[in-house]
């Protein structure tokens, strides 16, 4: 049994879906055009540019036709558009630095403004490395080995907030892992190694589970479930591998505070 609902409830879509995609790209360059002039020396790395307008174009391949359509028809499409929403495109989007570009470019008054959000409480909590863990490749077991995924294929709604969650869930993940925006606390370098470790394990584990038809609760064929999860298994090694690359290329090792250097004063006799 197929799931989804066809490809006629993607096309209403594809307009607006476009539309956003090169809003957000005209802003993104707007506003490195803005960094550009406001600080000719410092200027803006063109490779962020480059890194968010690729991650743009990787959504609008997930989000379009043919892997758009396919992945309300097909389990093997929506595995493609799984790791895409989740994995490729948020790691490119991150590595934008789009909140750092938005910062150099805002009023003072408001700079301070998202900067006060970005160390609030609840910023702090989201960013924790387990919190976007357990909100990205945590939420696979939920998803795959209990209704939720028929039921979120069964509505074209549902399939949205799939498909926003994946995103999100995919830049919190990839923010805290290697992002280069700022963060509030952020992990140790070996803290955020570890947890990129139980990310791939959880991965491998629910794709060979997936494969071998161990409590897998999808309405598909069995030859689509196999082939969405040997997708799942090797392409999210990949992107965990690209991932693991780019926390080391946006690592900087932490200098060591000096001690603090004791200060010493001559004496002298009283009457010298």
């Amino acid at each position: 049994m197929h799931h989804g609902t066809g490809t006629g409830t993607g096309q209403w879509a594809t307009v607006p879906t476009v539309v956003a995609l090169l809003t957000a790209a005209a802003g993104y360059l707007l506003l490195a055009r803005r960094a550009r002039l406001g600080n000719p020396v410092r200027g803006w790395n063109p490779w962020r540019t480059a890194a968010f307008t690729a991650g743009l174009a990787l959504l609008a391949v997930a989000l379009l036709p043919p892997v758009g359509d396919l992945a309300r028809t097909d389990f093997r499409g929506h595995t493609v558009q799984h790791l895409l929403l989740g994995m490729y495109a948020p790691l490119a989007l991150v590595l934008g630095a789009p909140v750092t570009l938005l910062l150099r470019t805002l009023p003072a008054p408001r700079a301070r403004r998202v900067t006060a959000l970005l160390h609030s409480r609840p910023a702090w909590l989201l960013t924790r490395p387990a919190v976007a863990l357990l909100l990205s490749a945590g939420s696979l077991p939920l998803l795959y080995f209990t209704p939720l995924h028929n039921l979120a294929m069964a509505r074209p709604a549902g399939h949205v907030l799939l498909g926003a969650h994946f995103l999100l869930s995919g830049c919190l993940f990839a923010h805290v892992i290697a992002g280069p925006d700022p963060a509030p606390g952020r992990p140790s370098v070996r803290t955020r190694l570890v947890v990129l470790g139980c990310a791939i394990a959880l991965h491998a584990i629910v794709a060979q589970l997936m494969y071998g038809g161990f409590w897998v609760d999808i309405h598909a064929p069995v030859p689509e479930v196999q082939g969405g999860a040997e997708i799942m298994y090797y392409g999210g090694d990949l992107a965990e591998l690209l991932l693991a690359g780019a926390l080391v290329a946006t690592w900087r090792p932490e200098r060591p505070s000096r001690p603090a250097t004791r200060q010493y004063t001559s004496y002298r006799p009283a009457g010298t």
